[in-house]
């Protein structure tokens, strides 16, 4: 198996149990089968990949004034339409504050989990051993990195 497909299907199951927490916390947001749930990560991470960056640039000056909170904001209307493609039948996410703290959920877990597992461009490192050695190369002088 190719590295890259290892690494999508690593996200992706991260994706699908972050989603999954979702669903057992937030009241409003609800899956019939496995299957649904499964489907709905995929479109959740094509939508995240496509269509988010493009929301992301659209929105820069609220992103600036919010200081990034409007991507909570971002993120729900992407999963609201998840749930508008998919139908009640399957995917269903109750109203905007649902997907707003489904949201939010969702990325808390991935964070975590992303930074548990070491995959992803999880913002959250833990390093382990001993600090690096303070090399003295400078003899005391000043500093200057370009």
């Amino acid at each position: 198996m190719s590295e890259k497909l290892k690494v999508f299907i690593q996200r992706w199951i991260i994706s699908t149990l972050a989603v999954l927490v979702a669903t057992y916390v937030v009241p409003g947001i609800k899956f019939d089968r496995w299957q649904d749930l499964l489907v709905a990560t995929l479109v959740l991470g094509l939508l995240n990949s496509f269509l988010r960056p493009l929301l992301l640039l659209l929105s820069l000056p609220l992103l600036i004034f919010t200081l990034g909170l409007f991507t909570v904001v971002i993120n729900a209307l992407l999963l609201l339409l998840v749930s508008a493609l998919l139908g009640r039948d399957h995917f269903h996410v109750d109203g905007f504050w649902s997907a707003c703290l489904g949201a939010l959920v969702i990325s808390i877990v991935s964070l975590l989990l992303n930074s548990l597992t070491r995959t992803g461009d999880a913002r959250v490192s833990v390093r382990r051993g001993k600090p690096p050695v303070n090399r003295d190369d400078d003899k005391g002088g000043p500093v200057i990195d370009v």
